[in-house]
């Protein structure tokens, strides 16, 4: 990845409507800085998601160490201002490193080892970065005596306020304060009973007097002031001095924290908004799931598989087409520097490209005396300069005939794909789709419309030449009927029939494509009861082996004991012996006894080891049973009646009916995620099978990484619609109440 050209990525922003998202994330940073990280970005990505598992307070602003090092390798003296832009910053560390932290950020919390002698300079510094002057007796002593002259000046002025002389000459008995200089306001003649310095006039003519009696006060504060800052002055330079003997310290973590202050703010950015962080693959493809541009409010999602080489977006106006290729390139860009976006970010993957364009704009205007198409073959031109580039270009054809640009534009996309190029485009004409749409590198989308509504629909279909519906469009927006009839004649029948022929083929692709989600429900459905028939054998197959065991384990028992009355020459004892090892072997099948017979025929509800079943077919000693569309042979002496009516024709499919239920709970606390996430896996599934609708689950707070866990696992399940904080009651922001 190459260092970010801020001219092109503020251009590129601002062409994918980016700009306020951009900088609703640098508002998190702790100092103003590039986008860019420099290093390895699946490192980048490593730390941010180990980051993200840990609750932690964001750093305060820190301004850069680069002016405050190369002052104290000139041996300068830093104000107190600047040393305690250093102290916040080793405070923040020491946060980190007063807690128990693993794994990446835990490794390199522990490589800053924090010089001892900087903890002399720490302890003059409260949390506002006010000089702690108690710590030292003379400037103790000397803000106690300015203290005494303010009283004397307070004294001073109440007295002259409430005194009998001046007071018919006060305006008001308020002490004002006019360059720092504190006034009374009297009117004119004052100077009879008053002696004193005119600071200023007020707008009603009134004068803003300092009076002399508290001069000798404010005289005396000054010399204190003097002494002070000497005595600050003299802390300034011991403290820059063993500052400047951890330069290279300082050097160090200004430039790791250069590098959290990245991973912080994109944490706490996509914490505040609810968004994913992903990072580019090493690849061309842009899968996109349930992605939501930021731009837009109440957003529609859009789903997007973009492996070919062109991707040619088609239909309807005003349908969503320049916005889904603003999404395409935003998605890239913010994998490319790691911003944070709405996405779904378990079923997405976006590629590594070196450069990102947009050709949207119009570059027609009056100062740059170029036509459209002109400008529009100039942005063109410059894509040939570079390789491994995502394009998108919004209305390829604009500018100049439709026919013409086909052929051009046909062309040169054929020479941008073998620089290794990937385009979006979007069209509203046909021709250069039509050119195109047999090639296997390019994938065609349409956006759909809806007839009945006469609206755009904001969905896209994969393979098929959408229409523009220019007529309908103008219908919407007020264009008379008749008009629009007149226009649909000069149009021509032929055309007509075109779009109705390519709208045909949209609406059975639409239908194909509904039938094959049924498929594919169905499919699972069945690898279900397929997983469940497995299971159910394998447990049996278990127990089998488990009693074969135990009996073969109580036969050599007995067998040895034969063996050692063998020897003894016992023969009462072998015979003992081995009718004991006879009877430990396992004998014939033999008829259990029977408490209650009962007469079973096919259709009769059953219980078959505490599940319910109906009995399809009868054999003799065995039966044929389906339980939970499974169907089973068993012993007929292993079933019992349901104690329900009998079904006379049995059916192929078994529908249950499950009263639903809520309060069902799940106590992760004290376990890995790893674990949890298994115990919450087979949780939910029983809930499922059992009917539930809503369970609650407890994760507890602690270090966030437990609820971080869940809350993905949740997000990533396809049969939860929503979850949420419980409420107080219920366990707050320690459990998630979800909905099935």
């Amino acid at each position: 990845m190459s260092v970010i050209n801020n001219t092109h990525f503020d251009k590129l922003t601002a062409q994918l409507d980016l700009t306020a998202h951009i900088n609703s994330l640098q508002s998190f940073f702790s100092r103003e800085q590039s986008l860019y990280i420099e290093g390895d970005q699946e490192r980048h990505y490593r730390f941010i998601k180990e980051l993200e598992t840990i609750e932690f307070k964001a750093p305060p602003r820190i301004i850069p160490f680069t002016s405050i090092i190369m002052h104290l390798k000139k041996h300068g003296v830093l104000r107190f201002d600047q040393i305690f832009e250093v102290v916040k910053l080793v405070r923040y560390i020491r946060y980190f490193k007063n807690r128990e932290i693993r794994g990446m950020f835990g490794e390199w919390i522990d490589k800053v080892v924090i010089p001892e002698n900087f903890i002399e300079i720490d302890r003059y510094f409260d949390e506002s970065g006010n000089f702690e002057e108690q710590l030292d007796a003379q400037l103790f002593g000397l803000a106690q005596r300015i203290k005494t002259h303010k009283n004397e000046i307070s004294a001073t002025l109440k007295r002259l306020l409430h005194g009998q002389k001046l007071g018919s000459y006060l305006v008001d008995t308020q002490v004002h304060y006019l360059n720092e200089e504190e006034c009374l306001l009297v009117r004119g003649g004052f100077n009879h009973v008053l002696k004193g310095s005119v600071v200023g006039r007020s707008t009603g003519g009134y004068f803003y007097v300092s009076p002399d009696a508290i001069i000798k006060e404010k005289q005396s504060i000054r010399f204190i002031d003097q002494e002070r800052e000497a005595l600050f002055y003299e802390y300034a330079k011991q403290f820059s001095s063993k500052l400047s003997e951890m330069v290279l310290f300082l050097g160090y973590i200004d430039k790791e924290f250069d590098r959290f202050d990245h991973y912080q703010a994109r944490i706490h950015f996509a914490k505040s908004k609810d968004l994913a962080i992903l990072h580019a693959q090493k690849n061309s493809d842009i899968i996109m799931h349930e992605f939501k541009h930021p731009a837009l409010e109440h957003a529609k999602s859009v789903s997007v598989d973009f492996t070919k080489k062109v991707l040619m977006i088609t239909g309807v106006n005003a349908g969503g087409k320049t916005m889904l290729l603003k999404s395409i390139l935003s998605s890239a860009l913010m994998a490319k520097y790691l911003i944070p976006m709405n996405i779904n970010e378990h079923r997405s993957s976006i590629g590594t490209f070196k450069h990102i364009d947009a050709i949207i704009d119009d570059p027609q205007n009056v100062k740059n005396d170029i036509s459209t198409f002109a400008g529009r073959m100039k942005e063109f031109a410059h894509l040939f300069e570079h390789r491994s580039t995502l394009v998108g270009v919004d209305e390829i054809e604009l500018g100049t005939d439709s026919d013409e640009a086909a052929a051009l534009f046909n062309v040169i996309l054929d020479e941008l794909i073998k620089k290794d190029q990937k385009i979006v485009i979007t069209t509203h004409h046909k021709r250069l789709a039509s050119l195109m749409a047999d090639r296997d590198d390019v994938e065609l989308l349409a956006a759909l419309y809806d007839e009945e509504r006469r609206l755009p629909t904001y969905d896209f279909l994969h393979g098929v030449i959408g229409k523009s519906y220019a007529f309908e469009t103008a219908s919407r927006y007020g264009i008379a009927p008749h008009i629009v009839a007149r226009a649909k004649e000069v149009y021509g029948l032929n055309h007509e029939k075109l779009n109705e022929l390519i709208e045909r083929g949209s609406t059975m692709e639409r239908e194909l494509k509904h039938k094959h989600k049924l498929v594919d429900e169905k499919l699972e459905d069945l690898q279900k009861k397929e997983q469940r028939v497995k299971e159910l054998e394998e447990s049996l197959y278990a127990e089998l082996k488990a009693q074969k065991q135990k009996l073969k384990s109580e036969f050599d028992i007995a067998i040895n004991e034969a063996k050692k009355a063998a020897t003894a020459n016992d023969t009462a004892a072998i015979h003992r012996a081995m009718n004991k090892a006879n009877n430990a072997l396992p004998k014939e099948p033999i008829e259990p006894p029977k408490k209650k017979s009962y007469n079973f025929s096919a259709g009769d509800m059953i219980k078959y080891r505490g599940q319910r079943g109906t009995i399809v077919s009868l054999k003799e000693k065995e039966a044929m049973i389906e339980v939970e569309g499974m169907r089973l042979r068993v012993k007929i002496f292993d079933l019992k009646p349901s104690g329900n009516e009998a079904v006379k024709k049995p059916k192929s499919d078994l529908t249950l009916h499950v009263e639903k239920k809520s309060g069902l709970k799940c106590d992760l606390h004290g376990m890995r995620a790893e674990e949890a996430e298994e115990v919450l896996d087979k949780f939910i599934s029983d809930a499922l099978i059992n009917g539930w609708d809503e369970v609650l689950v407890y994760h507890g707070i602690g270090t966030g990484k437990l609820s971080y866990a869940v809350k993905n696992y949740l997000k990533a399940h396809p049969k939860v619609k929503k979850f949420e904080d419980a409420p107080i009651q219920m366990g707050g922001y320690g459990a998630k109440l979800v909905h099935l």
